[in-house]
């Protein structure tokens, strides 16, 4: 009896291994930022200071700033020859190249179809998901064409985040997790058991919620806590295998082994 509780402990040890992914910490600096937005497979880094968004190289430093727009509500680098920035105060987006040079200024107050933003992401090509809050929806708005292609099946519960790559877009509410591919059709749809916030990975989600960071797999649909030591996570940023997290004032970098 003995000898069997010993091997039922032992599995069920290693079962929950399993469950867990370890990370290395490859270096830590100082960044004074007041929200990280990401960084690219150059090493660039995006972020946001006293409402100026900057990208930060070995070489220089960029900046752009609209004051006359208010408050940057977030920002997307994950294109990075199509930076967009979103103005909730102005209902408004703008396109920034890799030299934060403005491609396009979206107004949706003043748009054909008025439209009430409240969240925004990249999507492909010349495109952007926007939340809609009039009608609880997504739009997959081309800011070149100003239309829209395609639209979701509303949504009832409030919207806490939206990330994307270029295949799918991920709508975080209070209930669910929704998975969307570039057409808008729903891929998956999973219970909110507490994500407050997301970023893609390849094809899955890196997720934060009140206990940490868990490894979303959207092919089998598994979660894996993400081991790190206990950090005041700000923000977080996945590129490459690489977790970027940042604490105050402090950007730490980690290997991230999934396999």
């Amino acid at each position: 009896m003995k000898q069997l509780l010993i091997l039922l402990a032992f599995v069920s040890s290693s079962c929950f291994a399993q469950e867990e992914i370890t990370t290395t910490l490859i270096e830590k600096k100082s960044l004074k930022a007041d929200w990280l937005v990401g960084i690219d497979n150059f090493e660039a880094t995006y972020f946001i200071k006293n409402n100026t968004f900057k990208k930060a190289t070995s070489k220089d430093t960029l900046n752009y700033s609209n004051f006359q727009l208010g408050q940057i509500t977030s920002a997307n680098a994950f294109n990075s020859l199509k930076i967009n920035l979103f103005y909730s105060d102005f209902n408004t987006v703008i396109i920034l190249d890799n030299r934060l040079a403005e491609v396009a200024k979206i107004d949706f107050n003043s748009a054909e179809n008025y439209k009430n933003i409240t969240h925004i992401t990249t999507g492909f090509d010349n495109t952007i998901w926007i939340y809609n809050q009039d009608f609880q929806y997504l739009e997959l708005f081309d800011f070149q064409t100003k239309k829209t292609r395609y639209k979701t099946i509303p949504v009832s519960s409030k919207v806490l985040d939206l990330t994307s790559n270029y295949n799918y877009c991920w709508l975080l509410t209070d209930n669910f997790l929704y998975c969307y591919n570039y057409f808008g059709s729903l891929v998956y749809k999973i219970p909110n058991t507490g994500f407050t916030k997301l970023q893609a990975t390849k094809e899955n989600l890196i997720i934060k919620t009140n206990d940490g960071l868990i490894y979303y797999n959207s092919k089998d649909q598994t979660q894996k806590e993400i081991k790190t030591s206990n950090m005041l996570i700000k923000q977080f940023f996945v590129t490459n295998q690489i977790l970027y997290i940042y604490t105050l004032n402090f950007l730490s970098k980690f290997q991230l082994k999934t396999d």
